[in-house]
């Protein structure tokens, strides 16, 4: 209200009833009045002092008494002030990093080379700022309906047939610093390279490998070259893992792509079956082989020995003959005719004094037999 108007709004707060109206501060004014009955203007000396009253009544201990206790509440006040200032300066200026982030500290929009782990830590604003990043794995997912709905997974593999990839990257952060002020987009950046090496690899081969044949060998080939080009970029992502999830031939082809799958499914049965017929048969042969090698071994074996032997006997006779050779003679006569009529059915007697030469015939075989079967 203005300070002309000390009626507290025009009406009558006096108990007495005689019109005695509040100021502002409860009291009315009793400054000087107007020539013509109006009143004048509060004294702002007197309002000053009606309030370092009050402020002395508020100070513990009454102030002290006069303009002294105004005076060391003053300086208390002052040095809560400043105290409660640094306190809020360093409280805002302090910072978490928790067990799953890194940080990286700017100075005047210079990121520093060190980095700090979980923990407290302080950037003294506004000179220094804190850039938290996530350390945790992240995935993209690549193929089949790509950004703008358009066919990401198709490629052209060596042997010009049309496969449809599905596959994933596992990342994190291995360089915060790079990461978080040299990528603009790391999930597109990472989908971009991982694309990129994808299609390089699938068109070197033919589709038989990424179907089915050398399937990891092409995930390693994709991973290396992906991380390759992002050490080069200096991104500070690491390729955490790539895996592919699927690979299909487009729909307009499949039912084509798949009788293909099933003759060659045929043509490795056939192979099986001949491979196992002439594992069969090649050890079937091996085994009469080694058999046959084996008889003609032990054949050649005996042979020798059997002549060895007799060379050696013929040796041993040789020898008594040199020493006796009428009596060796007439011993090899006498054992060749042993063995050549041993089975003979005549008997020759020698002639002599005493002999009578040939014995008249006697039914000698049967003589023989019978003695033969009573024996």
């Amino acid at each position: 209200m203005p300070w002309s108007n000390q009626t507290g709004g025009g009406q009558n707060n006096g108990s007495n009833g005689g019109g005695d109206d509040g100021g502002p501060w409860g009291q009315p004014p009793r400054g000087p009045q107007r020539p013509g009955g109006g009143q004048q203007p509060p004294d702002l000396e007197e309002i000053l002092k009606r309030g370092q009253d009050r402020l002395r009544r508020v100070i513990p201990g009454g102030g002290g008494g006069g303009g002294g206790g105004v005076a060391k509440f003053g300086a208390a006040g002052i040095g809560l002030i400043i105290v409660a200032a640094a306190g809020l300066y360093a409280f805002s200026s302090a910072y978490q990093v928790d067990a799953d982030e890194l940080a990286v500290e700017t100075v005047f929009g210079v990121p520093r080379d060190d980095v700090n782990e979980a923990g407290l830590h302080f950037a003294w604003w506004p000179f220094e700022r804190a850039d938290k990043v996530n350390i945790g794995v992240r995935q993209v997912d690549i193929g089949s309906t790509g950004r703008g709905g358009s066919r990401q997974g198709l490629m052209l593999s060596g042997d010009q047939n049309i496969v449809d990839v599905t596959f994933s990257v596992q990342y994190s952060v291995a360089n915060p610093k790079d990461f978080l002020f040299r990528v603009n987009d790391p999930s597109g950046m990472v989908e971009e390279v991982a694309e990129s090496a994808m299609r390089e690899i699938v068109g070197r081969r033919p589709a038989q490998d990424i179907f089915r044949d050398d399937r990891q060998g092409i995930t390693q080939e994709v991973r290396d070259i992906a991380q390759t080009m992002l050490d080069n970029y200096g991104t500070g992502i690491g390729i955490r893992a790539l895996n592919i999830e699927d690979v299909a031939p487009p729909p307009k082809v499949a039912d084509a792509f798949d009788e293909v799958q099933r003759a060659e499914q045929n043509e490795d049965q056939f192979q099986e079956e001949a491979n196992r017929y002439s594992n069969k048969a090649l050890g079937g042969a091996r085994g009469e082989a080694a058999q046959i090698r084996e008889d003609a071994a032990g054949y050649k074996n005996r042979i020798v020995q059997e002549a060895q032997g007799e060379a050696q006997r013929f040796l041993s006779v040789y020898e008594q003959y040199v020493k006796a050779p009428v009596v060796t003679r007439k011993r090899l006569f006498l054992e060749t005719m042993e063995g050549v009529l041993k089975d003979s059915s005549k008997v020759i007697m020698e002639s002599g004094a005493n002999g009578t030469g040939v014995v008249p015939y006697l039914p000698l075989p049967e003589i023989n037999k019978r003695n033969t079967g009573s024996n």
